[in-house]
């Protein structure tokens, strides 16, 4: 039974994947960024019966000192933790690039010193840019359109650099858009489904971008079977589902499931500086297919009935705080 520890592992995915590893049978250690409340975050709202089969610490990954603590008897290591919303990207990218570049640094460091198995650095599809060929694999060009995309890129070349310079056995996986219970309003899906939920009118910025969606326990199935697969060491791998679909084709998914005839008033505040919008992201799953076992269980329709169901109870939309645009 692998000891694992788990960066972000209060946030959305993270929480999935600590549930997840925990059911595999994983001795499964949570590192949470540190607060005066004692606050989990969403572990919270996890089964007491796997809640107390975790371990957890609390620290901050910008700490190398005191995040070296949590490495103790530690064999794998996923590291989620990220400042992730690009729109507050553009009003402080210095503390982006402190959590983004300098935590994951910490974590590289301490992965060398505690001679740790297998490292997982969670990138993500936004450091490719503007597609500038479909579907994206793993060779495409690295753009920073965002000052979110270049701390992530910098974090993802840091990685590479200590697998090139140390051996490191780190994989570097790149998600693309995930979505799920428990995910944070600034993204689209949530965004659009607590506001279905009080009125017919939508709020959005630009509806033209394409995306492509992942469910968060198939993305949290692909994370654990990564890890455990000896091929992929020292490379990037995608974990997506090669398939797309535009903003405004997903408010009309969304509100043909949820039975009610929506309008969509677009917002400036919401939409991303011109040359900073990624017009499509669509992933190539071949690498990721060919290396290990996987499949997207969970189709887009099934996925968004289980999302908008999680978000319809009222004690799971009362966590939320609705009454203002979140970046």
């Amino acid at each position: 039974m692998k000891k694992v520890l788990v960066t972000g592992s209060e946030g959305f995915i993270g929480s999935h994947l600590v549930e997840h590893l925990v059911k595999k049978n994983y001795r499964v250690k949570a590192f949470v960024l540190y607060n005066s409340l004692s606050n989990i975050g969403w572990l919270n709202s996890l089964d007491k019966n796997i809640l107390k089969k975790i371990e957890i610490y609390f620290g901050d990954i910008r700490d190398l000192k005191n995040l070296s603590k949590s490495f103790n008897g530690v064999e794998y290591v996923f590291h989620l933790a990220a400042l992730i919303g690009i729109p507050y990207s553009y009003t402080s990218p210095k503390s982006y690039i402190d959590t983004n570049i300098i935590g994951t640094y910490n974590i590289l460091e301490c992965c060398l010193n505690y001679k740790i198995q297998k490292l997982i650095t969670t990138s993500t599809s936004e450091v490719y840019g503007s597609a500038l060929k479909i579907p994206i694999d793993e060779n495409h060009k690295l753009q920073a359109q965002s000052p979110y995309s270049a701390t992530k890129i910098g974090a993802d070349k840091l990685t590479e650099s200590y697998i090139k310079s140390f051996g490191l056995k780190a994989i570097i996986v790149r998600p693309f858009n995930t979505y799920g219970p428990r995910q944070s309003t600034r993204a689209i899906i949530p965004t659009i489904i607590t506001q279905a939920l009080k009125t017919n009118i939508i709020e959005i910025g630009s509806i033209y971008p394409k995306r492509e969606f992942n469910y968060v326990l198939d993305v949290c199935s692909a994370f654990e079977k990564i890890i455990k697969n000896n091929k992929l060491i020292g490379q990037e791998v995608n974990v997506c589902s090669g398939k797309s679909i535009s903003i405004v084709d997903l408010i009309k998914l969304i509100s043909k499931i949820m039975g009610k005839n929506i309008t969509i008033k677009r917002k400036k505040n919401r939409e991303r500086p011109k040359n900073s919008e990624v017009n499509n992201l669509v992933g190539s799953n071949k690498k990721l297919l060919k290396n290990i076992k996987y499949k997207n269980t969970t189709s887009l329709n099934q996925g968004l009935k289980k999302t908008i169901e999680w978000f319809s109870d009222k004690k799971n939309i009362n966590k939320y705080r609705l009454d203002e645009y979140s970046i």
